[in-house]
């Protein structure tokens, strides 16, 4: 049992205030003194069950020994000012502590002791405790409610004026969801100030009409900004028609939101300047701030409790009637909608502003996020979520600070709004250098792809394409599945639109019989009812109309795409066709989306006359692409989130041990030899060929004839630490049978690795069965991903691996299973014998669970796994430990 000085961090309180919790030391001994002393008599009484003043003493110099084994304490600082301290002893036996929690008395109801308590609690879980115990009076209803609402489990005894409580540490989903919804809270509270603010100032706006901070006071000046707006500048009374104040403390109101646009040397000096005047928030769009300036900015910020966007920033926006804020230095106001967007790229945000108020969508709020010191995504995403306009997210991320904590969000925001993002980094180059096959699949566009996959995130390759798809996703419903109809006035342009379906994975179906009848009563002479469905260059308006709605209300069809080019024979008529698609029969059930190859936008939203909207597009591979998002929405959608399942046989203790007996060793980590990775993969009850560790070639011999299976066939294998490949290295010999050919085998790699090789490992030769690829990586941003596909010698050359993060539910597992290619093998392609998916799913589950458990476990290679009827086996593992801490991406703190 450990104990390690934990760096202090930030974290908001359920009115969005800012607090430092810390270690507690030595150096707080008058400061536990005074937050007891200050105290009423009842909460003195509630905390000591007596009004005795030696009690505060002793409680101090508890805290003054400083960490130690059995004991810690936490502390709430707020300004320097201790106003909340939370400890835990450990008891004998190691696996329970008993706490006590005091919140100084103004501090109440704001969540300092739950906030203390999430953090002492996390604290313990790395120590092996897994229960608290706590002793308070039954009338002590605050904190009786605090240990109810932690989202933990709970029991109580009575014994008298006394309850003993009993909270369980298991970090379930109960408690996740818990803690989760605590911090949205806050989160969406402390946002309020920046973009909601009430006043707002801007320093740095030059009287130069060209500086950025002058674009800035522009904007806000000429956008009807609802609220009070001032600039701040050491000259100027007036600028751009705004009245100007020499600095921030001569003010006539105490800005909610400042806006710093000056040189980098002045902007740490100028938001200190703001945190001690009471600003709640600071939009920094200076750019080139070092290092230090920068921990500079972010600590006046976290100190004052100012929430922070940027810096290098394009600015932010709400258009919300009573705000109607834009403090951006774009060229154009963004148009008021629905549409939430964050972006670290200023010209990205640019573009996307730009698109969504020419498609009419509009912005409910815009946030650029620059170089990203405090809000993130992850912010803005539970902003969006409550601020009860916005319908629909976009994203722009080129980093993740927090990748468990965004996936957590997105997921479930993701089932109340869409969430799309531009899928920015996909072009690293190569697979990054890594020993095992497991690392080698897990580039970061593969991770990238997993956290999406997994949230919800409908994830583009480029701008237009997000906007393609945030059109037909604000204005149509989502298909059921993939099945499309394809309608065309010209059979080349039909036949075009039905190979770009084809190219994004739609289905392009034959239709019905009944349907196909339907379609030629209504359609010219000389229309084909197949699919795609040629109407014709002689269709007319009703008739195409016609057809379309006999289309999108069948059963057998899911969307119907109408690809229309303009024809002598409609302009001679008069005939408008798109006016076919945008005259009101009634909303229908199925999404309609128009390919114009003569428009001119690559997409459009043309009105409907029942006052909705069809999108409209250049070209059909960007419909096509815009549907098969919105299909793969529907998809994620209809399926159930999915739980992570109780595992059997998991000895999570022991496993723990072997890590650490191992690091013990070698503390800066490594590969474990073939006994330690048995033994760690036992420990999760993963299924292994039977083995034996021979030193000798007497041992070796006496090992085969053991273990060689009924037709008395071994395999043999070399080992020496930093051995990874035996294939590429020559160093495994097979269908060995027999005394003498072990012991040819054993003589031959002497010969060829000589001192090298410390021992051999001797198996039985496996049946036949498909040879698969399952590990774990743990990434140093994402955490620990999980890898499943085909595996043998030519995994690296085939890439044929799909990956999730974990924890991974049945849902992400059965994905997992039946993403990669080699997915037919194992459902029993061309009349093969079918693997065993139970136990699949079993092996996967345990990995999971594995990486979940050791933060030390840097990768994880199993391969080959052998999968057929009756079962899998590991027939070669190799893994890697290093030296790291337990991190809990959920626990609330900010960046």
């Amino acid at each position: 049992m450990t104990s390690t000085q934990e760096a202090p961090v930030h974290a908001l309180l359920v009115d969005g205030t800012t607090v430092r919790i810390r270690e507690a030391g030595p150096a707080d001994h008058a400061s536990v003194r005074r937050l007891y002393q200050e105290m009423s008599p009842r909460n003195l009484r509630y905390r000591f069950f007596t009004l005795s003043p030696a009690s505060a003493l002793h409680a101090a110099d508890r805290v003054a020994k400083g960490v130690r084994p059995r004991y810690r304490a936490l502390a709430a600082e707020w300004d320097g000012r201790l106003v909340g301290l939370a400890e835990y002893e450990i008891l004998p036996g190691g696996t329970t502590a008993e706490i006590s929690v005091a919140v100084a008395d103004e501090w109440h109801h704001r969540g300092v002791a739950t906030l203390l308590l999430e953090h002492l609690a996390d604290a313990a879980r790395r120590t092996g405790v897994t229960a608290f115990i706590a002793d308070t009076l039954a009338e002590n209803h605050d904190m009786l409610r605090v240990f109810h609402d932690m989202g933990l489990r709970v029991t109580r005894d009575f014994g008298g004026p006394d309850m003993h409580c009993t909270v369980e540490l298991t970090e379930d989903e109960g408690y996740l969801a818990a803690v989760e919804a605590r911090g949205r809270v806050a989160d969406v509270v402390s946002l309020g100030p920046l973009l909601r603010p009430r006043v707002v100032a801007v320093i740095g706006a030059g009287r130069s009409p060209g500086s950025v901070g002058r674009a800035i006071l522009r904007n806000i000046h000429n956008g009807s900004y609802t609220g009070r707006l001032f600039a701040v500048h050491p000259q100027a009374d007036v600028i751009a028609g705004v009245h100007a104040y020499r600095t921030v403390t001569d003010l006539p109101l105490v800005p909610d939101l400042a806006v710093i646009a000056l040189p980098a040397a002045a902007v740490t000096d100028v938001a200190e300047e703001c945190g001690r005047a009471g600003v709640r928030a600071l939009l920094v769009v200076s750019a080139g701030l070092d290092p230090k300036q920068g921990a500079a900015l972010t600590a006046a910020c976290r100190r004052h409790s100012m929430r922070l966007v940027g810096p290098n920033c394009l600015g932010l926006a709400d258009t919300e009637d009573d705000v109607r804020l834009d403090a951006t230095f774009a060229a154009q106001h963004p148009g008021p909608g629905t549409a939430g967007v964050a972006v670290q790229s200023g010209g990205v945000g640019i573009a996307l502003l730009d698109g969504l108020t020419r498609l009419g969508i509009g912005v409910s709020s815009f946030v650029s996020l620059g170089d990203k010191y405090d809000v993130s995504g992850n912010d803005m995403l539970q902003w969006w979520e409550s601020d009860g306009r916005t319908d629909l997210a976009l994203l722009h991320l080129e980093s993740f600070g927090n990748p468990r904590a965004f996936s957590r969000t997105a997921r479930r925001v993701a089932r109340n709004m869409p969430v799309l993002t531009v899928d920015a980094g996909r072009s690293e180059a190569g697979r990054r250098a890594a020993a095992s096959h497991t690392a080698a699949a897990a580039t970061r566009t593969v991770i990238r792809q997993a956290l999406f996959t997994q949230a919800g995130v409908t994830a583009t390759r480029t701008i237009g394409e997000l906007l393609d798809t945030a059109a037909l996703l604000h204005a149509q419903p989502l298909p059921r599945g993939t099945r499309v109809a394809v309608v065309s006035n010209a059979g080349g342009a039909g036949v075009l639109a039905a190979d770009a379906c084809a190219d994004a994975a739609l289905v392009i179906p034959p239709l019905a019989a009944d349907l196909a009848d339907g379609l030629l009563s209504v359609l010219p002479e000389g229309a084909t009812a197949g699919n795609p469905v040629d109407v014709t260059a002689a269709v007319g308006e009703e008739q195409l109309r016609a057809c379309v709605d006999l289309l999108a209300r069948h059963g057998g069809v899911d969307a119907v795409l109408v690809s229309l080019v303009p024809t002598a024979v409609a302009a001679a008529t008069g005939e408008d066709l798109v006016r076919a698609l945008t005259a009101s029969g009634g909303p229908l059930p199925r999404p309609v989306v128009a390919v114009l190859p003569a428009q001119a936008a690559r997409v459009e939203l043309l009105s409907v006359a029942d006052g909705g909207s069809l999108p409209a597009y250049s070209d059909a591979e960007h419909a096509a692409r815009a549907l098969a998002h919105a299909a793969a929405r529907a998809r994620w959608l209809a399926r159930p989130p999915g739980t992570v399942p109780e595992l059997p046989d998991v000895d999570t203790g022991r496993a723990r041990n072997v890590a650490a007996s191992f690091l013990d060793g070698i503390p800066e980590g490594g590969w474990l030899d073939p006994r330690a990775t048995a033994g760690l993969l036992g420990c999760y009850g993963i299924p292994q060929i039977p083995w034996a560790w021979a030193r000798d070639e007497d041992e070796a011999v006496t090992a085969a004839e053991r273990l060689a299976g009924p037709d008395g066939r071994a395999v043999m294998k070399a080992y020496w630490p930093g051995l990874l490949h035996k294939s590429a290295e020559h160093a495994i010999r097979l269908d060995l049978r027999g005394a003498y050919q072990v012991r040819a085998a054993h003589r031959d790699l002497v010969a060829r690795f000589g001192d090298r090789m410390t021992a051999v490992v001797v198996q039985p030769l496996a049946e036949r069965g498909t040879e698969l690829l399952a590990g774990v990586v743990q990434d140093e941003v994402f955490g620990p991903l999980v890898l499943f596909g085909l595996g043998g010698t030519p995994t690296d050359l085939l890439g044929d691996h799909a990956a999730r993060l974990a924890p991974l539910t049945e849902t992400d597992v059965h994905d997992l299973l039946a993403s990669p290619r080699c997915s037919a093998l194992l459902a029993g392609y061309a009349g093969s014998p079918a693997a065993d998916m139970s136990a699949l799913e079993q092996l996967l589950h345990r990995l999971s669970r594995m990486a979940c458990d050791l933060p030390e476990l840097a990768e994880a290679d199993l391969n080959p796994v052998l999968a057929g009827p009756q079962g899998i086996t590991t027939l070669d593992a190799r893994v890697r430990l290093v030296p790291r801490r337990p991190h809990d991406p959920y626990l609330r703190r900010l960046r």
